[in-house]
């Protein structure tokens, strides 16, 4: 989907996804919706390598850092919010980039403070593999970049970004490298 020209909220997507919202997975003929779900079902399908640790404390601190991203950065900086601040409120440009700056550095701060406190490590953000934390992180770091945040604040952030950067995994979801970046 080329959310720019928002082909997202045609009925044909309506039909595969009745929220209108990216990703959709379709697999076999059934649609997963939700990054969390799909996330999760890849891990249980394709379990190696593994992105939560085999401990249940581990990866509930995992699971943690993910949800900072997921559920208190990333909903409230997505298309539709900005694009409702844009067209309902009249916000421009400088006020859309306060608004997710905002969010983003307080998500920010807390998994940077979070991220240190584990003792555990290592490249990434909870140690020497990847994980569903920084799965989450990365792309809400180029986001930031997007909406011109400084990110001089978390260096450990900018080191777990750059250890992912070095994995062709990370390498090839990159935003930039995707058939819709212009």
């Amino acid at each position: 989907m080329d959310l720019r020209r928002e082909e997202h909220l045609g009925e044909a997507y309506k039909a595969i996804n009745a929220q209108q919202l990216v990703p959709a997975l379709d697999v076999d003929g059934t649609v997963m919706v939700q990054s969390p779900a799909i996330i999760e079902w890849l891990e249980e399908r394709y379990p190696e390598p593994r992105l939560l640790p085999a401990d249940p404390q581990e990866r509930a601190r995992v699971r943690a850092l993910a949800a900072i991203v997921g559920c208190d950065i990333h909903p409230v900086n997505n298309r539709r919010i900005l694009e409702a601040l844009r067209h309902r409120f009249g916000a421009d440009t400088s006020a859309v980039n306060d608004w997710c700056g905002t969010w983003i550095s307080a998500g920010f701060d807390a998994f940077d403070a979070l991220a240190r406190s584990h003792g555990r490590p290592g490249p990434f953000a909870f140690g020497e593999q990847p994980t569903l934390a920084d799965v989450y992180l990365v792309p809400q770091i180029e986001s930031a970049r997007r909406f011109k945040i400084d990110l001089a604040r978390w260096p450990r952030l900018l080191e777990i970004d750059e250890a992912c950067g070095q994995m062709e995994a990370f390498r090839k979801a990159a935003p930039a490298v995707q058939p819709d970046a212009s």
